[in-house]
């Protein structure tokens, strides 16, 4: 694995030498501070998550309560955001610009709290899975005061929102890179009463994780993988018999593995749970994953 250095300076808008990007799009704009680091990701994966809007309310719950698209192509996006606690009439319209071949893109509040904002981000490869990150924040304020102040809170959410990005893009490029590492077989759990006192948890069958729970006073079992990203299933609770991936909020029903969201998406089929001689086991799947109370 590479080295990881994580820098979170802030500078105030009077730093000498501090980097800048081409001048912002409206007058008036400052730079109330900057915020570093190198991100344990491919470039590739870091613009997959710029381009992916959607999971900004699901992997971002504690900052975001909603977000909602008015339009998107290749150039970017634009969505309206509720911020947290979730009042929608102090919601943003945010319109992010990608400019790929300079590695860089820029997101404009255009309506809501900040209006004219600019964030602006360069991304620099520096090894096959680590990318250099550099963010400005330009908004509409004069006063030095002021200024250190929004540039310091700037920093502490970036941070937080790139903790969070960089634990996805990572956990998604290991699930990329997973092959099926056996043929599908029986793979023995131990004898039930075990089994139920250990449930829920995750075991791996046929190199896909799969999640073995009891619902309703019975055992089952269902893919632990979100279809849409691959998105860990293990870490969520089961709430009236479904499952919804934290990356982006897709909801399943654990039992038949439908979306439960009207998304269209479904589960991979689950192997079944078999009582053979006496012990709990996963077998291929056929047309159910629950063992009998």
């Amino acid at each position: 694995m590479a080295a990881f250095a994580h820098h979170g300076d802030m500078h105030s808008a009077n730093c000498r030498n501090a980097p800048h990007f081409s001048a912002p799009r409206a007058e008036g704009l400052r730079l109330a501070g900057t915020y570093r680091r190198d991100v344990r990701a491919s470039l590739a994966r870091i613009w997959e998550n710029v381009f992916d809007w959607e999971h900004l309310p699901s992997l971002h719950a504690s900052s975001f309560a909603a977000c909602t698209l008015i339009d998107r192509g290749r150039w970017g996006w634009r969505v309206r955001l509720v911020n947290q606690p979730g009042d929608p009439a102090r919601a943003n319209v945010l319109e992010m610009e990608a400019d790929k071949a300079r590695n860089r893109y820029l997101v404009v509040t255009l309506e809501g709290p900040g209006t004219g904002s600019e964030i602006r981000v360069q991304l620099t490869p520096r090894a096959a899975h680590e990318t250099g990150v550099l963010v400005e924040f330009h908004v509409p304020e004069t006063d030095p005061e002021r200024l250190q102040q929004i540039g310091a809170r700037y920093a502490q959410v970036y941070r937080h929102l790139w903790d969070e990005d960089e634990a996805m893009m990572r956990a998604r490029e290991k699930a990329l890179r997973r092959r099926r590492t056996s043929a599908p077989g029986i793979k023995r759990l131990g004898a039930e009463a075990a089994v139920r006192a250990r449930a829920p948890f995750t075991v791996t069958y046929a190199g896909k994780p799969v999640r073995v729970a009891v619902l309703d006073g019975a055992m089952i079992a269902f893919s632990a993988e979100c279809p849409h990203w691959r998105g860990p299933l293990d870490e969520t609770p089961l709430v009236d018999g479904c499952v919804t991936c934290r990356w982006h909020g897709y909801r399943f029903d654990v039992r038949s593995g439908e979306s439960a969201d009207g998304r269209g998406l479904r589960l991979a089929p689950a192997p079944q749970l078999r009582l053979i001689d006496g012990a709990v086991c996963l077998v291929p799947p056929e047309s159910g994953g629950a063992l009998p109370r």
